[in-house]
């Protein structure tokens, strides 16, 4: 038996890095917007970084093939990430698979705490190490249960979002009702007033004042301990949602489809050509349209919270093809052997995956905070992508040319020995005369 230790190079997937440096390289364009402006024009291009010529294509396109569909991916990704670590350990003698998981999983979480205050608060590492707690019991399940338990908690979701839609749309009817009470000089009912209350403060979350946004850029370009206030208190409601929110039941849905479609060998690269074309077809007939569709919705509505509300019933089904349709594609050109200098590099990303997460939020944070050039709320919505694209070309140059010399990321070297407590080693030792082709252990 071979002793615990991190995965060798041997023992590497290389679809399954791939998969996850594309979701990584996905994520950014999302998180950009938070980072560079106020949280509502996310979802809403009136609320600022323009919502005309450029400006609209970027949201649309963000709207349709990124919000939501690559974190779909990567948690994905780390439920077949789970199956494979914990396989492996089990295969090993030493430490049992359920220490190494759960201390590899707990320090994960503590690396979210620490980056979610300093960095960015939109953190998906605690969340991630969070959901990930009730994972391990499941791991022996056979493929097609683990796809049925993901889809339980997609229906869960949908179910909570119908119930959720309904709502606002019994609040917006008792607010109009109580302004019509006020135009005839009629004091409205409790209710109606109450319910008037909530969407004005919904208003001022969804719509803010142009006041509103200077207040909120200039606390995000103050010095470090403003900043870090304000995301200390973006955190409290972000790290404060219970257990069982849906926000929570999003992640869990997909990595326990991620773990039945490792099973059946769907991000090995080891299924059909046809079956990987015919997923990538079917996910962008279904996906795209869908997305153009709610996207159009959302335009023609003027962004209303209510229509909002009830596409988002369909979150689940509209990110959920687009992301299979990308692993599928990843998985074609992985099985073919094609455009290997664009995936040897994705590769190289997903096996530094931790280490590039955090690179991308201390630039984003240095471009947009008080920390640096304090940028945050003065670029157009396309501007931002300038961002992105800067990180993306440091990512694919520099994660390559480290791991020719190292066997992990700076991150991914921490994350292991402090799992297995013990120094793991850094450098990649050669004999002399060796090649010098690159090796990575993660």
């Amino acid at each position: 038996m071979t002793p615990i230790g991190p995965i060798t190079p041997e023992e590497r997937i290389n679809s399954l890095d791939t998969l996850r440096g594309f979701a990584l390289l996905g994520i950014l364009p999302a998180n950009v917007l938070v980072f560079g402006m106020h949280l509502a024009a996310g979802s809403d291009p009136t609320v600022a970084g323009g919502a005309a010529g450029l400006n609209l294509v970027s949201w649309a396109l963000y709207r349709i093939l990124i919000v939501g569909k690559m974190r779909c991916l990567f948690s994905m990704v780390f439920g077949a990430s789970m199956i494979l670590l914990t396989s492996r350990a089990e295969e090993r003698s030493g430490t049992t698979a359920a220490d190494i998981y759960y201390r590899r999983d707990l320090w994960l979480l503590l690396f979210g705490l620490a980056h979610a205050f300093l960095l960015f608060w939109g953190d998906i590492l605690y969340p991630y190490a969070l959901c990930a707690l009730i994972l391990f019991p499941f791991r022996k399940l056979p493929a097609k249960k683990l796809l049925i338990i993901g889809g339980l908690f997609i229906a869960f979701k949908a179910g909570w979002s119908a119930v959720d839609a309904f709502h606002q749309l019994e609040r917006r009817d008792l607010a109009a009702a109580a302004a019509a009470a006020g135009k005839v000089g009629k004091k409205p009912a409790e209710v109606q007033a109450e319910a008037a209350k909530e969407l004005e403060a919904q208003r001022k979350q969804r719509k803010p004042s142009s006041a509103e946004l200077e207040k909120d850029a200039r606390t995000w370009r103050g010095n470090p301990w403003e900043v870090i206030g304000a995301r200390a208190k973006a955190l409290a409601v972000w790290h404060g949602l219970p257990y069982y929110d849906p926000a929570n039941c999003d992640i869990w849905s997909m990595m326990f489809i991620g773990m039945g479609l490792f099973k059946l060998g769907v991000f090995s690269a080891a299924r059909s050509f046809r079956l990987y074309t015919w997923i990538a077809v079917i996910g962008c007939l279904i996906g795209i349209p869908l997305n153009s569709y709610t996207a159009w919705l959302a335009v023609k509505s003027n962004f209303d919270r209510v229509t909002f509300a009830f596409t988002h019933v369909a979150y689940d089904i509209e990110r959920l093809p687009i992301a299979l349709a990308c692993m599928a594609l990843l998985m074609i050109l992985c099985k073919a052997g094609a455009l290997r200098w664009l995936t040897s590099r994705l590769a190289a990303i997903g096996q530094m995956a931790l280490s590039n997460y955090i690179m991308q939020s201390l630039v984003c944070t240095f471009v947009f905070t008080g920390y640096g050039f304090g940028l945050y709320g003065r670029l157009e919505r396309y501007q931002l992508y300038y961002v992105v694209a800067g990180c993306w070309a440091m990512s694919l140059a520099a994660s390559p040319v480290w791991l020719r010399h190292y066997r992990f990321g700076p991150l991914e070297w921490c994350w292991r020995s402090l799992t297995y407590w013990k120094k793991q080693p850094m450098r990649i030792r050669r004999p002399s005369g060796a090649p010098r082709a690159a090796e990575a252990v993660a």
